[in-house]
């Protein structure tokens, strides 16, 4: 007997875009899904009740609920998602649970997950791709002499299993080796527990890689055939001037020669398979180091904004190429794109409590203008995402023609003007005389 299987299932993460997406296709398609939530039930419910037909929550600590959640809907079940690094150790939960359908296999989700695991797996099967790195332990003056020692100046240290930029420091001495530690170490514990974080936090140190910064998002599907979208652009905090590593702007497509993104796509096939992923997206971020290139790392997920950029600059539905390598279906991607995309992550020079905010208003009435989520406003904190801090808005531009997204893009930065108040120093404590009391 043969089943409509036509259950499409998201782990923790279901978005009212992603929703979307799946219904144009089906409008497209002629064909009918259902979309299921599997939800930790340890975690307040999702208020997006329009996303989804079937909403299922259980403890997924406990393997038996999970089992249990599931039995109801296992012959309808056509295929199982994650989007977002957090949400990758459940996922790695659910998957015994699901065994008939086309996922990877959960050793292979830890070590492309957890960034010290990561890189022991590219030292043996493609080293030439990937900088020297150690775990960093503690932060004792005899494990940063090791670690000086193993590395070397510069290095970048970061958590092991954070997205976004979070805590991540580049340390050219070992003054600012010991700040960036104590940083680190005060503050991982809660930011691991602000992003739902069940892992064990870990800290890695690694060396830093001097030259431009890309990444790029593939399809895998269950044999490890790779489909490639076009690849994206990155500029960095730290090319802007500012003392932090966010990715401040990211583009797509990219005016790279045919040869080079080969040689890209090329590096980041060998990292896919170097992991053993297979029935999953990645996300690749690479290091062009003159005409070569090196893997900062793989996800096994979509990367973030890269639904909309994709979709506005080349018409991709990368919501369902995802979900397509998985029922599985070969993902579609069309040979040229029709425009250019950016997506701008807008972080204050300075740290402090926000009293100006100049310009933003002003980017709706620009030609590339598409659409903005303002994340912070006056009064909140401007912090560093290598203090664990978010972005005081996300900007998406959109342009057929490249010159004209670039000139927006400047008047962007020109135009805007985030003030944050100075600190305010405590006045110096007066100092009491001591009453010295001579033994008699």
């Amino acid at each position: 007997m043969v089943k409509n299987k036509n259950i499409i299932v998201f782990v923790m993460n279901l978005l009212p875009s992603m929703g979307e997406d799946v219904r144009l296709y089906e409008k497209q398609s002629g064909k009918n899904y259902r979309l299921m939530l599997l939800w930790d039930s340890k975690y307040k419910r999702p208020t997006d009740k329009d996303c989804y037909d079937i909403l299922v929550e259980c403890d997924m600590s406990k393997p038996h609920k999970i089992a249990e959640a599931l039995k109801p809907y296992q012959d309808d079940l056509l295929a199982i998602t994650c989007r977002g690094d957090d949400n990758v150790s459940r996922f790695s939960k659910v998957i015994p649970h699901v065994p008939y359908l086309r996922t990877p296999t959960t050793e292979s989700l830890t070590w492309s997950t957890d960034k010290y695991e990561m890189r022991k797996r590219f030292k043996l099967f493609a080293p030439k791709f990937t900088p020297v790195f150690t775990r960093v332990l503690e932060n004792s003056k005899k494990e940063r002499e090791r670690v000086i020692g193993k590395v070397g100046f510069p290095m970048v240290v970061k958590p092991t299993n954070l997205g976004g930029s979070l805590l991540v420091a580049i340390c050219y001495h070992e003054e600012e080796l010991d700040k960036t530690l104590r940083t680190i170490f005060r503050k991982i514990k809660k930011a691991y527990k602000g992003d739902k974080r069940v892992e064990e936090p870990k800290i890695i140190a690694e060396e830093y890689m001097e030259g431009d910064m890309y990444s790029i998002d593939s399809y895998v599907n269950s044999r490890g055939d790779v489909y490639h979208c076009p690849l994206v652009r990155v500029i960095t905090g730290k090319n802007i001037g500012h003392d932090d590593f966010y990715n401040h702007r990211q583009t797509t497509p990219t005016a790279l020669k045919k040869t080079s993104i080969e040689k890209a796509e090329s590096a980041a096939e060998e990292a896919i398979h170097a992991l053993g992923l297979r029935s999953t997206s990645t996300h690749t971020e690479l290091m062009r180091v003159d005409d070569d290139w090196k893997i900062i790392e793989v996800g096994p997920r979509l990367g973030g904004f890269r639904d909309t950029l994709h979709s506005l600059s080349c018409d991709i539905n990368h919501t369902m190429n995802d979900i397509a390598v998985r029922i599985p279906r070969k993902p579609v991607i069309p040979k040229k794109c029709k425009g250019f995309a950016t997506v701008i992550k807008w972080f204050s020079e300075k740290e402090g409590k926000i009293v100006e905010m100049k310009g933003v208003k002003k980017i709706e009435d620009l030609e590339s203008f598409y659409s903005i989520k303002i994340n912070k406003k006056i009064g909140d904190r401007a912090v560093f995402a290598r203090n664990a801090g978010r972005s005081i808005f996300n900007l998406f531009l959109y342009n057929q023609d490249r010159s004209k997204l670039l000139a927006d893009i400047r008047r962007v930065e020109k135009m805007v003007k985030i003030k944050v108040a100075d600190r305010k120093r405590k006045p110096a404590a007066k100092k009491v005389a001591k009453k010295v009391v001579k033994k008699k």
